[in-house]
């Protein structure tokens, strides 16, 4: 089969990507952290204490991706980091506190999309997740 250029599906998704980038950055404003960093933060507040390379795994994000910001994140002291030759990570106290504020600020971000694309299409991304899992 041929296709065109505008048929690109990666090239489709990460545009998707970016608008809904677009929405959490506003949400983020103030709060000195990115949208991958917030995932990070969401993703150990589920999880506990954990290897640094279970939320490149979970998240499906490149090591050098989770490295570069768990770093930043240290930094912020948001999580601390063990010293080991695979690294656990936690949320600190103030991660705990940053997660539970920016709660309810993404939460209205996810309404805002979700009433634009409909439980349909949320239940059309999970089934796409689903087939490449």
């Amino acid at each position: 089969m041929k296709y065109d250029v505008e048929h690109c599906i990666g090239s489709r998704l990460r545009k998707l990507s970016r608008i809904a980038d677009r929405y959490l950055r506003k949400c983020l404003t103030g709060f000195g952290i990115t949208e991958n960093q917030l995932t990070i933060l969401f993703a150990l507040s589920k999880l506990g204490k954990v290897e640094q390379g279970k939320i490149g795994e979970v998240l499906v994000l490149e090591r050098s991706t989770v490295s570069r910001n768990v770093k930043l994140l240290e930094k912020k002291a948001l999580v601390i980091r063990t010293a080991d030759y695979r690294p656990e990570i936690e949320l600190t106290k103030k991660g705990v506190d940053l997660v539970q504020e920016l709660l309810p600020l993404w939460e209205a971000v996810m309404d805002e999309l979700i009433a634009k694309i409909g439980a349909e299409g949320m239940e059309y991304i999970k089934n796409l997740e689903a087939k490449f899992q």
